[in-house]
């Protein structure tokens, strides 16, 4: 009989103290200050206020939480928390804990569930098996079973997370769970529980790896032309600088990944740039035989596979032998069989490799300038045509501006996913680590907008500059009104030409023509959708307008959205670096 007496709403006053108080108070102690989501019923149970110090951030949808937590984490260095409802709202932010997945960052992600007495996953009201559903991407994934338990739950749970390769935790928190309470005396003894300190990130390291770090001088030494192949780690790690130091004093070229550029600023002589599989075809020029056509050693420092810059890349002219240096084991000897491979904490291994290597002559970097004189053609293209702007004409317009608003080192161009983002991999300037900042390993449609909205917060006085697609932004432009209501002063740039750009591409590449009815959308008017959400916004057609409409909506100081109708002038070939 006792089944007819559930509620699913929690008494309004209860003695002791609740769970949700633990919960923000552990998560407070763990240096969060922000939590972004979604709320659902269990707002009977956590209002959010219970802790000061913790303030939440509410979305639009569950994605953008997720995504603002990854982007602010992977700022910061420290790790971040987003909140969803149960069900539906947890499963909305699945695609954002995938991001933190395979960007690499320190997030715990929260969810309520069902009261733990009506809990039958797939048969009561809005409820899954969150736990299940979570665990294939997260890296420790549990649901709270009682109030006492929550410190111990979030410690684990951050500690899984801060490991190398980085990721999301996941908790789920029935209901009934969240409004339960402790005694004082035994909560204050929860609360006064120590926090762990926190290793070097390195899940294993290998014991020789100090001998690895001398094999990999002496292929150094060896080589007539070696590169450094720069990934995220490196920034993770705070390596950036002994890598600068390192090349600067053996006069090795860099190339980074999409979001490793930043490394060496832009015009440093010995950034070679970021590598796109889509550089040839952009370019009309064969960037990649170029770039690593006559090296014979590549040193890839904080490699991470999920960041793109696959080994077929670097596998062009000359006979090339391999170093790897990363915080994990090697997890993919199919495709990468590196010649040394050095598995221990980056700056370590870096600072080891910056000694062994103090007796190496310094190299005679390959010329790459005709390929940087190709780059500075297209960012210098005169030319207004009639059916739109190029991209790397708008991505000249936004450097000119960052460049004159942001000063040295400092700046952030935020892109979303499509075609147009890997313009803005070899087009973009960055000069700060993160100064460029997309979603290498995910590159889910509609990550601009709150990754934005996170190097913002993470930047407050810097310019943070956010190029979209219509396709990708549209799918998650709701945010907008986030972004106005918190007062983000983002210039966001839409390029507009109503259709899945790299689909199309795709489809060229594939079947030899394209097929609308999967690529072309109708028209959408974003200067009056970005008006509806209290954003102002202009649309602009040439280069002209579209500078002088950068340079106001920055000195304005408050979210400004301008409108670029643009076309793409690709062809299908150039692109063979995609085939996998």
């Amino acid at each position: 009989m006792g089944n007819f007496a559930m509620s699913r709403f929690s008494p309004t006053q209860q003695s002791g103290v609740s769970t949700a108080e633990l919960l923000l108070t552990r998560l407070h102690q763990h240096g969060i200050r922000r939590i972004f989501g979604v709320v659902g019923r269990e707002a009977a149970a956590i209002g959010f206020d219970e802790v000061e110090g913790i303030e939440f951030v509410l979305t639009r949808h569950e994605f953008t939480a997720g995504v603002m937590a990854d982007v602010l984490a992977r700022l910061t260095g420290t790790p971040q928390a987003c909140f969803a409802t149960l069900g539906p709202g947890m499963t909305n932010l699945l695609t954002g804990v995938a991001t933190s997945s395979l960007d690499r960052s320190s997030v715990l992600a929260l969810s309520a569930q069902s009261e733990s007495y009506d809990s039958f996953p797939n048969d009561t009201h809005q409820c899954l098996d969150s736990v299940s559903i979570m665990k294939p991407a997260t890296k420790f994934a549990a649901e709270l079973q009682r109030p006492g338990d929550i410190v111990d739950l979030v410690d684990s749970a951050i500690a899984a997370s801060r490991v190398e390769p980085l990721g999301p935790s996941f908790l789920s928190l029935p209901v009934d769970q969240l409004a339960g309470t402790m005694e004082e005396k035994e909560a204050d003894q929860v609360k006064a529980t120590r926090l762990m300190q926190y290793p070097k990130p390195v899940a294993s390291v290998d014991p020789r790896w100090r001998d690895m770090v001398e094999e990999a001088a002496e292929q150094i030494a060896g080589a007539e032309n070696p590169i450094f192949v720069v990934g995220a780690s490196v920034i993770r790690a705070g390596a950036v600088e002994v890598v600068r130091s390192l090349a600067e004093r053996l006069n090795i070229p860099v190339v980074t990944t999409y979001i490793a550029k930043g490394a060496l600023p832009q015009e440093h002589p010995l950034n070679y740039g970021a590598v796109t599989g889509y550089m040839d075809g952009i370019l009309g020029y064969p960037a990649l035989d170029t770039v690593f056509g006559p090296t014979d050693l590549v040193v890839a420092l904080g490699y991470d596979y999920a960041e793109d810059l696959r080994p077929s890349m670097w596998t062009r002219g000359r006979a090339k032998k391999v170093v790897r240096l990363a915080p994990v084991p090697n997890p993919i000897p199919r495709v990468l069989v590196p010649d040394v491979d050095v598995v221990a904490d980056v700056r370590d291994a870096v600072e080891a490799l910056d000694g062994a290597t103090r007796h190496v002559q310094s190299k005679t970097p390959h010329d790459i300038q005709p390929l940087r004189d190709r780059v500075t053609e297209l960012l210098s293209d005169p030319v207004d045509r009639e059916d739109g702007m190029r991209v790397h004409q708008v991505i000249a317009a936004m450097n000119s501006t960052m460049a004159e608003a942001a000063g040295p080192g400092a700046g952030t161009i935020v892109s979303d996913i499509g075609f147009f983002r890997h313009y803005g991999v070899l087009f973009a300037h960055a000069d700060q680590p993160y100064g460029f900042l997309t979603s290498a390993g995910c590159s889910s449609f509609g990550y601009g907008l709150p990754a934005a909205m996170a190097a913002q917060l993470a930047r407050p006085d810097e310019p943070v500059f956010l190029i979209a697609g219509d396709g990708g932004f549209h799918s998650n432009s709701a945010d907008l009104e986030t972004m106005a209501r918190l007062g983000l002063p983002i210039v966001t740039v839409v390029v507009n030409n109503s259709t899945n750009g790299l689909i199309e591409l795709y489809q060229n590449m594939g079947r030899g023509h394209s097929y609308d009815p999967a690529i072309r959308f109708g028209t959408v008017d974003f200067v009056q959708l970005a008006a509806a959400n209290g954003v102002e916004g202009t649309r602009v057609g040439d280069r002209m307008e579209l500078a002088a409409t950068l340079q106001k909506a920055v000195a304005l100081r408050r979210p400004y959205l301008i409108e670029v109708p643009i076309a793409y002038d690709f062809q299908p070939g150039g692109f063979a670096a995609l085939d996998i």
